[in-house]
């Protein structure tokens, strides 16, 4: 599709799951550059069985090439804005000037759900190495409860059947903050047939120094031979403190954003997904919804509602069908009904819904490689 004739200039900051649907979005109606220093797209979805699975290795990475017809991807990395000159400034100190800018910068998760280094090699090869750590370890331990610590214990039993896994959560149930209890019982009920240790209401702290060692809050040793903890992300907006702008953030340090998802006393800068202040569950439905909010207030905004358009409010979900899978073959899914009412969904339908391909297709048809 050929871009309309406009010198309109999008700059997107962040090529994970918002800002690549964003980018996408506006490709035909913007100059649209997305800057990111990951060679490829990181599908952190896969990324826990890639850590386990030597199959999957590769799973998470899909090359940016056929992202955009019309705009382009850069390399690099973003270390400041000025907007009175509306630049972005890079690490090689150049400039990109924008019309409009987006931030979609997305949080920092804990090993083994990160992409280690720049280049795709750099990243298979952090994942071989927990492939690797985990064949071996006569004994495992994941600290915390929520979706991706249930996933992740699921994969680590899978990967090495002989050896001692357990799970330490600080809740009363397992995915406590997220679905339904129902969804805590079913993980709890396929942990624990599986010889999987869950230890519920157990706060783990680290003595820290040479050769940590871990402790309960009663003071009770934890130890194991391969450690992982999923106990929560940061948002990446250091670099926004840095370069002088921790007036955009909140205390937790993510970017308050208006309800059209403008940066708050901004007329030309968003902040999309993880990054945000907006209240719902930071999943990567809730970053592909954002990202397709924010492409109609932007051309609103580019038009100057020439067409008479107007910026819509992004409406948080409550609630999104979200899948935890147990290995390959189970699961659980949360499924929103109309009203107040959920569905929790079994091993047999979150098997079809996610499990068993992790929404490698559904990223890569995301990614314009539309034989997927």
């Amino acid at each position: 599709m050929a871009m309309a004739t406009t010198t309109r200039r999008a700059v997107i900051i962040g090529g994970g799951y918002a800002g690549v649907r964003l980018a996408r979005q506006l490709d035909a109606d913007a100059d649209v550059t997305l800057i990111d220093l990951k060679e490829a797209f990181f599908h952190r979805v896969a990324s826990l069985r890639a850590s386990t699975d030597e199959d999957w290795t590769y799973a998470p990475f899909i090359p940016y090439d056929s992202l955009l017809a019309n705009g382009r991807v850069v390399r690099n990395k973003a270390v400041g804005v000025s907007t009175a000159e509306r630049q972005v400034v890079l690490a090689t100190g150049h400039r990109v000037p924008y019309d409009v800018l987006v931030i979609a910068t997305g949080a920092d998760y804990q090993e083994p759900a990160r992409f280690t280094g720049y280049s795709v090699e750099e990243a298979a090869a952090s994942f071989r190495n927990h492939q690797h750590r985990v064949a071996q370890a006569r004994s495992m331990l994941v600290v915390g409860g929520g979706p991706s610590g249930v996933e992740l214990a699921a994969e680590l039993r899978k990967a090495n059947p002989g050896a001692t896994v357990t799970l330490a959560h600080s809740g009363r149930r397992l995915l406590s903050r997220h679905g339904t209890g129902r969804m805590g019982r079913r993980a709890k009920a396929w942990l624990e047939q599986h010889d999987v240790n869950i230890l519920l209401d157990t706060v783990v702290s680290s003595a820290g120094g040479v050769g940590t060692r871990l402790r309960d809050q009663a003071g009770g040793p934890l130890g194991a031979d391969v450690v992982y903890w999923t106990t929560g992300t940061t948002p990446n907006t250091l670099w926004l403190r840095l370069g002088g702008l921790g007036a955009w953030l909140d205390e937790s340090g993510h970017i308050m954003v208006d309800t059209h998802l403008r940066v708050r006393g901004q007329r030309d800068v968003f902040a999309i997904g993880d990054v945000n202040d907006v209240s719902e569950a930071k999943l990567s439905p809730s970053a592909i919804a954002q990202g397709e909010a924010a492409a109609h207030n932007i051309r609103t905004y580019l038009d100057n509602s020439k067409h008479g358009s107007s910026p819509r409010p992004y409406k948080p979900a409550p609630m999104r069908i979200f899948s935890v899978p147990f290995g390959s073959e189970a699961g659980t899914t949360l499924l929103p009904t109309l009203g107040r009412d959920v569905v929790v969904l079994g091993n047999r339908a979150t098997a079809t819904l996610k499990s068993r391909t992790l929404a490698v297709p559904t990223m890569k048809k995301l990614l314009g490689h539309i034989d997927a």
